[in-house]
This record gives C-alpha cells, sequence and structure tokens, in this order.
C-alpha cells in the first residue's frame, strides 16, 4: 500500500523535546516550545506530544504532565499529550490523577502516551524512587492498573482505590516503543501504536508488522492504528539543513559518550568531531532521519509512508536556531498537506 492508495490522508504530529540550547536556558526552552505549539496549531498539525527524560541538561520537559498542561493552555484546539511518559517511573495511580486533572481542564484534547523504559539512566532511575527494572519487566499490568483507574468496569480484582479526577474519563492511551514488547502488547490490547523510528530506524517494519499481525478489535479501536516518529531538517538548501542536522548528531554523539550536553550550535562537519566508529553508530542510528530541500524531502517521507503504511508519522527537528527549527516545521507542514492531497 502506498500513500496514494490510502482513502485517508496521512495525520502528521509534533514530538517535542523541548531542547535547551547552550548559552540558554530551560526557561528559554518552555517558551520555545509555546511558541511552537502555537505555530503547530496554525499549521495543522494533530498533536504536540512532550517527552519525558530526566537528568537530560539539554531536555527541558522533564516534568511532563506539567509542560502538557502549559501548552494546552496556549492553545486552542491541538490535541496535547506525552510521548511519552514512562509509566516505570511512576505509581500509575499518580500518572492517571494527573491526566485525569489535564483532561478535565482540556477537555478531549488529552493523549497519554506511554513508554516502558525509564528513559533515563539507572541512577536517576533510583532517584525516582522506583525500581525500574522490576517495574518495566511488570509494564502489562501497570498498564491495566492505569486503565482500570480510568475505566470503572476493569476494577474489579485491579484496583480498591480510584483515581479523582481520572474516573470515567476517556482519555486516548498509546502504547509507544522500539522493539517489539510493546508493539504486541498494544495489538493484543487493541491499543493505538507509536513506533520510535526515529532513534530506532532498524526495527520500524518488523515493529509495525508485528503490531498489524497481534492486532485485536477492542472498545477502542476496531482496527490497527500506527504512528512513527521521525527526523525532519528542511531548508532552503541541501548543505543548510545538513549543516542544522549536526546539532541533532552532536545531541546522539554525546549520548553514545555518555555525556549528555545541551543541544549543541551546527557545526561545518561532524566528521571532524566524531571517530570513524562513531560516525557508523551515528548513521545506523539516524538512518531513518530526512534532511534536504523541500523536493528532497517530499520524496523522501512518500516513500518512508509507501515502505510503512502508517495512519500518522509524528515529526521530531532538534535544532538549535529556533527559527529555523519553525521554518522546518512549517515546510513539514507543507509537505504532508501536498502528500495527502494525493491520497484521495
Amino acid at each position: 500500500m502506498t500513500i496514494n492508495d490510502k482513502k485517508k490522508p496521512v495525520r502528521f504530529s509534533v514530538l517535542d523535546l523541548s531542547p535547551i540550547i547552550e548559552g540558554g536556558t530551560a526557561a528559554d526552552s518552555l517558551r520555545n516550545t509555546i511558541d511552537l505549539a502555537r505555530n503547530a496549531e496554525k499549521w495543522g498539525y494533530t498533536r504536540y506530544w512532550l517527552a519525558e527524560h530526566h537528568n537530560m541538561p539539554g531536555i527541558a520537559s522533564s516534568a511532563t504532565a506539567v509542560v502538557i498542561g502549559q501548552v494546552a493552555a496556549h492553545t486552542d484546539t491541538i490535541r496535547v499529550g506525552s510521548g511519552g511518559v514512562m509509566l516505570p517511573n511512576h505509581s500509575p495511580l499518580v500518572i492517571a490523577e494527573q491526566f485525569g486533572t489535564l483532561e478535565s481542564l482540556f477537555p478531549g484534547r488529552i493523549d497519554l502516551g506511554l513508554g516502558r523504559a525509564p528513559g533515563t539512566d539507572q541512577l536517576t532511575a533510583s532517584a525516582l524512587r522506583r525500581d525500574w527494572r522490576m517495574s518495566a519487566d511488570d509494564f502489562p499490568n501497570q498498564v491495566e492498573e492505569l486503565r482500570a483507574y480510568f475505566d470503572p468496569s476493569r476494577r474489579e480484582g485491579v484496583i480498591h482505590v480510584r483515581a479523582i479526577p481520572g474516573e470515567g474519563l476517556n482519555i486516548p492511551i498509546w502504547l509507544l516503543g522500539s522493539s517489539g514488547f510493546s508493539a504486541q502488547l498494544a495489538g493484543r490490547l487493541g491499543l493505538p501504536f507509536a513506533f520510535a523510528s526515529h532513534f530506532a530506524p532498524e526495527n520500524t517494519l518488523a515493529a509495525l508488522r508485528l503490531y498489524r499481525q497481534t492486532f485485536q478489535p477492542s472498545e477502542v479501536l476496531v482496527e490497527p492504528y500506527s504512528m512513527a516518529g521521525v527526523n525532519i531538517i528542511v531548508s532552503d538548501s541541501k548543505e543548510n539543513a545538513e549543516f542544522l542536522a549536526t546539532s541533532m548528531q552532536q545531541q546522539f554523539l554525546s549520548l553514545l559518550r555518555n555525556r549528555p550536553v545541551k543541544l549543541q550550535p551546527p557545526v561545518e562537519n561532524i566528521k571532524d568531531i566524531a571517530s570513524p566508529y562513531e560516525l557508523t553508530l551515528l548513521e545506523g542510528r539516524l538512518s531513518s532521519t530526512i534532511t534536504g530541500t523541500k523536493e528532497t524531502v517530499k520524496k523522501k517521507l512518500n516513500s518512508f509512508l509507501e515502505e510503512t503504511s502508517v495512519d500518522e508519522v509524528i515529526i521530531n527537528a532538534q535544532i538549535f536556531d529556533h527559527q529555523e527549527r519553525l521554518k522546518s516545521f512549517q515546510t513539514a507542514a507543507e509537505i504532508m498537506n501536498e502528500l495527502n492531497e494525493t491520497s484521495f
């Protein structure tokens, strides 16, 4: 199936890691997040998701539910949610209350994307007061407990307390993943599934296939609904797009070196600061990244959609300069709208 064969247009959304840039502050980052969200709503993006990471100098969205509330308060119609909340870090009751509060404040606009990993290192996971290794293994039970807080019909034998706010609210739950575990669980539960192609491209097709093969219709979905994360950096020239992309490459490089830092300004040549071995690792980790001019990105993105047949793409763009980042997201929206014009 290709995008041209689809009866429905492919939705497009934003994944924002609220990057803290070198020389900037978390306050600057969060102001930029709100600005990008307002523009994303204007440009036709479906949803705006924020990710939970801890102990990361370059990411300002650690208190994810708080940031979601601010983004929702400064926008009107775009869906806002987590991409995702790392459930092993938290009591399911706390997440139910937090997102129940968000849904009560912004009815019909809140998504709850759940991840199985801690989103940080083991030392930080310990500081969060959770044994993430045990909790990650118990992820399916945690998901069921969380769903029971929202749906009283699921409570018997699962929970004995109530989430207020939360109980009785219809908050879409997504499972997020970078391997087959959450893909299979999402399929078995009949939930929507989002795959992290933006940092685990080698597993994309296998995970999506597993999700569709194991999918069982539910009260949530009658057929599978899949999303893929994609790094997209688009600019007026190929050279500038590749230049802007070096900030994201440096971010991944710092993680490979286990020395996370703020988002760095772009460099003329990433080869000057990375070893051949590191460049090979970067190439593998970022192989699904799409950079270039509008026409180049349009062609590559269409190929990605044809290959994956996803229902939605969620776009990540770690760009140092905020105005360049806005321009990239705006052009990406134009590309998606143009591609969708051929889907009918």
